[in-house]
This record gives structure tokens, sequence and C-alpha cells, in this order.
């Protein structure tokens, strides 16, 4: 009788330690965790997004330059025609936009998910100087190419997890990356020493 007594004090305290512990992780610990999940997919997603900027921006860009709007004495096309390419080049031209838009609206969402101060630092480097070419007073075409050269190189490193493939693709994207930013300064400083007035 004493020992079936022991059992269902063994039994009582058994289950009364797997409800304290099923009820203490439902209210303590899955909470936690859900938010847990629920930030990491929301830094994937952004860093998911970026992505698709990217190739937003090259696929845009070379619409942009493979379809050139027509000139206007050309007989071969109609105003009607010259209207829908203009239309075209326009939504692509918004397209880039957009995209350097929400690259820069939101660097804070995904530059932190890749693990080095390199990988953040090109990151920042490339957005802000793509948003300036595309806020800039440069024609559509120079826009889209500039815009291509800058994100080829990111997306080298980016696109394709060239980052986790070791030492020997990042110099060479970052050199090409500063390159076309060194091509940028002095294309700028070229426009401004033409527009500056002879004194």
């Amino acid at each position: 009788m004493a020992a079936e007594a022991g059992m269902w004090e063994t039994v009582g305290v058994a289950l009364v330690t797997a409800l304290v512990t099923t009820v203490g992780s439902g209210w303590l610990v899955v909470p936690r965790l859900e938010a847990r999940k629920r930030r990491i997919a929301e830094l994937y997603q952004a860093r998911d997004k970026f992505l698709a900027s990217m190739l937003r921006i090259v696929s845009a860009g070379a619409r942009l330059r493979a379809v050139q709007e027509p000139a206007a004495d050309d007989p071969a096309w109609t105003e009607e025609m010259r209207a829908r390419v203009r239309a075209e080049r326009t939504r692509w031209t918004k397209q880039l936009d957009e995209a350097t838009e929400w690259m820069v609206d939101n660097v804070e969402t995904y530059a932190p998910t890749w693990p080095a101060a390199v990988l953040r630092e090109m990151i920042g480097t490339y957005v802000a100087h793509a948003r300036a070419v595309a806020i800039s007073e440069r024609g559509d075409n120079r826009k889209a190419e500039l815009l291509t050269e800058l994100t080829d190189p990111v997306w080298a490193v980016f696109g394709s997890r060239g980052w986790q493939r070791g030492p020997r693709l990042l110099p060479r994207s970052v050199q090409r990356l500063e390159a076309t930013i060194a091509t940028m300064a002095a294309e700028t400083d070229r426009q401004l020493a033409a527009a500056a007035p002879a004194s």
C-alpha cells in the first residue's frame, strides 16, 4: 500500500512538472521564438528585395539602352509608335528610380544581414552612388549605363553568394565598383568645369 502511494506521488509530481514545463514554455519560450522567427524572416525578405532591386536595375537598364527613342523625322515610325516607345522608356526609367529609392530608404533592414563590415560598407557605397545616379541630370541612357556598371560588381558578390567564395572575388569587385565611382566623379568634374563661366 505504501509503495502504491509512493508511485502515485511520483506520477503526480511528474504530471505537475510536465504541466508547469508545458505551460511555462508556452507562455515564455514560444512567443520569444515566434518573435525571433518573424524578425529573421523580415530580414531575409529585405535581403531578397535588395537582390531583386539589383536585378530590376540591370534589366530595366538593359531595356533602356536597347530600345532607343526613334528620331522625330524618321518616316518608318508613326507618331503613335513614337509615343508608345517614349512611354515604355519612361516606365523603365521609373523602375530604375523606384529600385534605387527602395534600396537607399531600406539599407538598414538588409545591410546588417551580411556578416562582415567590408560587405556592409560595399552595400552602403553602392546604394548611395546608385541613388545619386538615378536623381542626377544625366540622360536616361547614361543613367542606365552607370547603374549597370555600379550593379555588376555588387551582384557578383551578393547575388551569386561570392562573399562566401573567399577573398579572391571580393577585392576585384570592390575595385570595379571604385573604378566606376571614379569615372562618375571625373565625368561630374568635367561637366562642372564646362558649365562654369569663363572668368
